[in-house]
């Protein structure tokens, strides 16, 4: 019988011991929730203020949708079937997703970095090649920046195509490396 006794007891704590909350050094470990935006600093410094801009639907349109390096911009997209992308995208989104084109100009050799506000899929092409990226990553915690791509330019004319997001708009930041 005291062995059923111990058996009992011993189930028991370990059920309670489930139930219980972790300590509150590691809950301390998990990252917080964001109460307040964070200005990014240094090179993303301009994302906290962006300038309006719409994409275009063609390569041939993109004069009139440059992107300034260095200069954050709030980014009107169109329907995905409204766009004409220079490459297909590895993933070109749904019909009812959006996307669009922008132009930079690269004056200067070096890694550029183009971050981003909403989940998407970026191309960066020169000519009818697409530029490799050498970094993938997310921004800064509590900035805004959802995602950051890091890629090597030399001076020219490249298309930012941006496709599959389900935002009509969101915040695009192309700057240098130092």
């Amino acid at each position: 019988m005291a062995v059923k006794i111990s058996r009992v007891v011993v189930l028991g704590t370990l059920a309670f011991i489930a139930l219980v909350p972790p300590p509150v050094a590691a809950q301390e470990m998990a990252p917080a929730a964001c109460v307040m935006p964070v200005a990014p600093t240094d090179e993303l410094a301009s994302w906290a203020d962006p300038v309006p801009l719409a994409a275009e639907n063609s390569e041939g349109r993109t004069g009139r949708a440059r992107l300034a390096i260095g200069q954050a911009a709030h980014l009107t997209l169109l329907k995905t079937p409204e766009v004409r992308y220079p490459l297909r995208p590895e993933k070109p989104g749904e019909s009812g997703s959006f996307g669009g084109l922008v132009r930079l100009d690269v004056r200067k050799a070096g890694t550029y970095r183009v971050a981003l506000g909403s989940a998407a899929w970026i191309d960066l092409v020169r000519g009818r090649q697409a530029v490799t990226s050498i970094v993938h990553g997310h921004g800064p915690d509590c900035t805004g920046i959802r995602k950051i791509v890091d890629f090597p330019l030399t001076p020219g004319r490249y298309t930012l195509q941006i496709a599959a997001t389900d935002e009509p708009q969101m915040t695009v930041l192309v700057v240098r490396l130092p």
